[in-house]
């Protein structure tokens, strides 16, 4: 094996690795040796089989996993070598030209990590917004939930059914007189004016008693999740077998005995937790944007260009989508594009930080244990099918850059954690609406900070040789802000196929599909 460095410029290097065809040839003989005992073939006894002919049988399915691994190993050899810390997975190129028998000319390009010197954790001094939890909003949340727990009784057989009434009905749906999948109902409940059914629906059905029996017609919207029924004009055979009405829900012990609670105190003291934990979630949200512009504020070093653009292509696929479904999306599309310099700068100080957040954490032993790992990926694993789930941790465990994706916003929880322990923290109590001003403040502040920070260039050195070209590099995982670098990249391995995306339930035909909402300009909050 020969290693040629053909880059050094700034962050970036490249080199030329030689692989020769006598090396690769002696490799594939030693395999070779390795499997024969198991080859079996009529005519010969097991363990017998002459090398030459499981070299025949076998020969190019072991030339290329012998030298995918050759590559692999002299990618790795070269990264301890030159004692190199990758920012992301090497680009790997083996010329087109390459045949069975000849030397392999690998070309290698990677941007390394940069030198940077832990940020000193003294003298860190941070605010702590508290919002007490008051006896009002305990109540205000209660209610809400009395609210969505709405109960109901029979009315008089002659109440004629008006808006906040619920039906009891069965029901057909027709195309063209023909009976269709998923358009047949019983018992099912119906609150008129709840709009939980598509369009014309619950207005054709103002006015019926328990026993009528109505036809109505619909007309499904163009958007409609079975594309079979999408525009389509359909009828339905309604069966109305009681119509009832609201009855008051008396907040007591009876009403959290109904929610399985012993008394209504232990409801307000639950719902006190609930509260405490949502206002913590936020103020968590405040400290730690205080804490990382301290953390910038003196920090002005090169990033790698990879790590920026994964972190810049996640931002701008996420606002991409929220634009898409904005009340106008041609508007959206043009406003977020007029600004994609600003997210660019975003993505860039993003990285910085994560980077930063990195060096603290290895300078003070922060760590994830291969028991929370284990979790996480068990945890992630929940969100596709039960038979997809086994798939998906084998690819986890096969691409080191998964595996440091959901590594990484855990352990940058437990860096910022250890730097609040080490903060001096004050307390000062705000109302929910100005902490939520602070947050939103923050948000228009993490833009400007990035477009005034000057862009440093750090020295370069060129190298002798043209650059190989490159493959794309895999882009990160999207997360809140920045996240920690992993601390070394292997070569890349032949991605496993992910798993399949998690099925959605099936709903009636006759429900409205859930309303898509329309999403914020500006870019995904740091937490």
């Amino acid at each position: 094996m020969q290693t040629k460095q053909t880059t050094n410029e700034g962050l970036k290097r490249a080199y030329q690795i030689t692989l020769t065809a006598d090396e690769i040839g002696a490799k594939i003989d030693s395999e070779i040796k390795k499997i024969a005992p198991q080859v079996k073939m009529p005519g010969f006894r097991p363990g017998k089989v002459p090398a030459n002919l499981v070299k025949k049988m076998h020969g190019e399915q072991l030339h290329a996993q012998t030298l995918n691994d050759m590559i692999r190993e002299s990618v790795d050899k070269v990264i301890k070598d030159e004692s190199l810390r990758p920012a992301m997975q090497p680009k790997i190129d083996l010329g087109e030209g390459y045949e069975e028998g000849k030397d392999a000319e690998i070309s290698v390009e990677l941007e390394v990590l940069p030198e940077i010197e832990a940020p000193s954790t003294d003298g860190l001094k941070l605010e702590k917004l508290v919002v007490p939890v008051s006896d009002e909003a305990i109540n205000e949340a209660i209610e809400n939930i009395a609210g969505q727990n709405k109960s109901y009784k029979d009315a008089a057989k002659t109440k004629k059914a008006a808006d906040g009434n619920q039906l009891i009905i069965d029901f057909v749906g027709k195309l063209d007189g023909e009976e269709f999948e998923g358009g047949k109902a019983e018992d099912a409940a119906l609150v008129i004016g709840s709009g939980t059914f598509i369009p014309g629906f619950e207005e054709q059905l103002v006015g019926v008693k328990t026993g009528d029996e109505k036809t109505i017609t619909v007309t499904f919207p163009e958007e409609y999740q079975a594309e079979h029924l999408a525009g389509k004009e359909a009828t339905f055979d309604v069966t109305v077998k009681a119509v009832k009405v609201e009855t008051e829900t008396k907040i007591d012990d009876e009403f959290a005995k109904q929610l399985g609670l012993d008394s209504i105190d232990k409801l307000k003291e639950i719902m006190k937790g609930q509260l405490e934990q949502q206002t913590a979630g936020l103020t968590r949200t405040q400290m730690k944007r205080a804490l990382l512009d301290q953390l910038a504020a003196g920090h002005d070093f090169a990033v790698p260009d990879t790590m920026v653009e994964a972190e810049f292509e996640q931002i701008w696929a996420q606002l991409q989508q929220e634009a898409a479904n904005d009340d106008n999306p041609e508007a959206a599309l043009k406003e977020i594009e007029d600004e994609k310099d600003d997210y660019k700068a975003i993505a860039e100080r993003r990285v910085r930080l994560g980077l930063l957040l990195s060096e603290i954490g290895q300078a003070n032993g922060v760590e994830v244990s291969s028991q929370e790992m284990s979790m996480l990926i068990q945890q992630a694993a929940q969100q596709y099918r039960e038979e997809d789930r086994e798939r998906f941790m084998q690819y986890v465990q096969q691409e080191p850059m998964a595996a440091a994706q959901l590594r990484a916003p855990l352990y940058e929880d437990k860096v910022v954690d250890f730097l609040f322990d080490k903060a001096e923290v004050t307390e000062r109590e705000v109302t929910q609406d100005e902490l939520q001003a602070a947050i939103e403040a923050d948000d228009e502040a993490e833009a400007e900070k990035a477009k005034a920070a000057p862009k440093k260039k750090a020295p370069a050195k060129k190298a002798p040789a043209k650059k190989p070209a490159a493959k794309k590099a895999p882009a990160k995982k999207a997360d809140a802000d920045a996240k920690p670098a992993a601390k070394k990249a292997p070569a890349k391995k032949p991605a496993a196929k992910k798993p399949a995306a998690k099925k959605a339930p099936a709903k009636s035909a006759a429900a409205k599909p859930a309303a898509k909402k329309p999403a914020a300009k500006k870019a995904p909050a740091k937490k």
